[in-house]
């Protein structure tokens, strides 16, 4: 490599073999929902590098306002974010960030946001209300979303067409199952994230 070319002549290539090669686009998608749905469990899933994670300890401090849900046994919350990558194919990688839960942390979802193309709406069927400040939030930012109801050991307690009745949210908008803990499923859903935003983009250029 001549290290005195201009270092632009670098920028957005790797060479192999002596022969410049475009390195993937980026693409930032956020995967949300309320506190306890599997946000974390679904960026583990899928990231190829050793997940970012900012798990803090529950303690008793957080009872009553920190509510995981009955049946589980979740003993910390995600402080601040999640962090995954996924390389899609030779143009195109994923940079997966999972949001905090906790209405008290919605400050940092106006920075995690920027950027991104679309996100990830979790929902555990067992508490739908908990999605909906996610679902509101995705609505007034013009961010394109996808419902994804997590299928916690293979059960749901509604639909998909009740789920979608339950939110209100229009027909555009993807309703579908998933399970946070398997990577092929949890791919599938990022890449319905990646239709949105796509469909967005060419509307977009249409007008």
């Amino acid at each position: 490599m001549d290290f005195e070319q201009s270092p632009d002549h670098f920028v957005g290539t790797a060479r192999v073999g002596g022969a410049p090669k475009k390195a993937p686009v980026p693409v930032k998608i956020i995967v949300a929902g309320g506190f306890g749905v599997g946000k974390t469990t679904t960026v583990g899933a899928i990231s190829e590098i050793s997940p970012l994670t900012t798990e803090a300890e529950m303690t008793s401090e957080s009872v009553g306002i920190d509510n995981p849900g009955q049946a589980t046994m979740k003993t910390t919350t995600t402080i601040a974010m999640d962090f995954g990558v996924l390389t899609i194919d030779q143009t195109l990688k994923l940079y997966i960030f999972g949001t905090p839960g906790q209405s008290r942390f919605a400050f940092m979802w106006d920075d995690l946001i920027k950027g991104a193309l679309g996100a990830l709406v979790v929902v555990d069927t067992a508490r739908i209300d908990d999605c909906y400040p996610a679902i509101d939030y995705f609505e007034r930012a013009g961010l394109p979303f996808v419902i994804g109801v997590n299928t916690f050991n293979g059960q749901m307690n509604y639909n998909l067409e009740e789920v979608r009745w339950a939110l209100a949210v229009r027909d555009d908008v993807p309703v579908l199952s998933y399970d946070a803990r398997f990577r092929a499923s949890v791919r599938d859903a990022l890449l319905v994230v990646l239709d949105q935003a796509l469909d967005k983009a060419i509307r977009a250029r249409s007008t």
